[in-house]
């Protein structure tokens, strides 16, 4: 019988020991934390976004060829996946309709967790908690995979799905990064994604708790990012899924050097340029803090016409032209301050990774080493907040599984 060996109980390792060991396959899961799927139980406040409700594939980034990554989402279609949890894993789920995201019924992380677990044991897997793989050496038509204080386990096929760098306390420190370039594998420049942006000193500092729905644009040299979602100002900058969405964009712009650095633009409301011109035309005895509270938070208002220059008690028949072309810029495209990130310990993701080119799409077998096979956040993709990433993970764990089967 072929023996499979999986590296790491996230959701790629977990579902390619599924798939793994329903092809057949002695499949012996290697998790180096107690429990496995940390990052699982964490994920959506605790609730799990296990999916999201529609796709759009154009969204995911990567350093590598998009036809490639293209042709990796699509191996394993949405409306497949959503099926296999509900019938195979038992987890009915339930869409949130404002986020467009699927949560198991339950929102609780840990259904899903622990049914992909409970599942890849009753296939067969052998599930091996606490154990610490060093390092993963070719030997002879097959695989060696070495582990801290314990005799090494030969294998026909081993599947890398240890993670990146993020939320390292999940237990997620690169070793796959490590092993897969050791191995000879090209790893493009790795880099936390998803991750709240601070701003020190804070300019909007008394307006932390804030929160609302906004449209942000990153540009920086070569490449730009925006994103439609909640906004939260935090005691050290921002954060929520718009921020994190263009989080890799700021990132990047740091870690090169950018001169000027990436810029972080604001549209406050769903409003443009001549939506607001219309709201600040005289009204009454309306003032423009009065014209503003219609449309934001309080506190919002206040600190944005503060930013302008522009009085709050200002009646709207009183606004000067120039006033009012400066609020609209602030309300419409407002520039906001940022000079870092949480990094690696908030971030989502890891970006960067495992060029794509050094990976067959339809099995996820490296091209550089016949016999290895790497999924999840070890390669070159990511996408936005909204089960983008579990959807990665469900796909190339897949694929992996079941070509490493054979």
């Amino acid at each position: 019988m072929r023996r499979v060996v999986v590296i790491g109980a996230g959701a790629a390792g977990t579902m390619a020991a599924i798939f793994a060991a329903g092809a057949g396959a002695e499949t012996i899961l290697l998790e180096r934390t107690k429990d496995g799927g940390r990052k699982i139980l964490i994920s959506g406040g605790g609730r799990c976004n296990i999916l999201p409700a529609r796709l759009d594939e154009t969204r995911f980034v990567t350093d590598s060829s998009v036809n490639t990554l293209r042709k990796i989402v699509r191996s394993w279609p949405l409306a497949e996946q959503i099926a296999f949890f509900e019938s195979e894993v038992g987890i009915p789920l339930v869409e949130e309709s404002e986020s467009v995201k699927l949560f198991p019924a339950s929102h609780k992380a840990r259904d899903v967790r622990d049914g992909l677990l409970a599942l890849a044991r009753a296939r067969g897997a052998t599930l091996r908690m606490d154990t610490l793989v060093t390092d993963v050496v070719p030997n002879g038509a097959g695989w060696s995979v070495r582990c801290a204080g314990a005799d090494a386990i030969e294998a026909d096929a081993v599947i890398i799905a240890c993670g990146g760098l993020s939320v390292p306390m999940t237990g997620s420190e690169g070793a796959g990064l490590r092993i897969t370039e050791k191995l000879g594998h090209t790893i493009h420049p790795t880099y936390a994604a998803l991750t709240p942006v601070v701003a020190q000193p804070a300019v909007f500092g008394s307006l932390s708790g804030v929160s609302l729905s906004v449209t942000l644009t990153a540009t920086g040299r070569g490449r730009s990012a925006a994103a439609t979602g909640g906004f939260l100002f935090t005691h050290v900058g921002y954060s929520g899924p718009s921020v994190l969405d263009v989080s890799h964009v700021l990132v990047r712009s740091r870690a090169e050097n950018e001169d000027p650095r990436a810029r972080l633009t604001v549209r406050w409301t769903a409003h443009g340029d001549a939506e607001w011109t219309e709201r600040l035309k005289p009204h009454g005895a309306r003032t423009v803090i009065g014209a503003l509270r219609a449309e934001m938070p309080d506190r919002l208002a206040g600190a944005l016409l503060l930013s302008a220059n522009v009085s709050p008690d200002r009646a709207l028949s009183e606004l000067p032209r120039d006033e009012r072309l400066r609020l609209v810029e602030t309300l419409v495209r407002g520039s906001l301050p940022w000079n870092s990130d949480e990094g690696y310990k908030k971030a989502e993701v890891t970006g960067g990774g495992v060029s794509l080119a050094e990976i067959d799409p339809r099995t996820m077998e490296s091209r550089i080493c016949p016999g290895l096979f790497l999924c999840g956040e070890v390669l070159d993709a990511f996408g936005p907040i909204g089960g983008y990433n579990f959807l990665w993970a469900w796909s190339t764990g897949r694929a992996a599984g079941t070509a490493a089967a054979r």
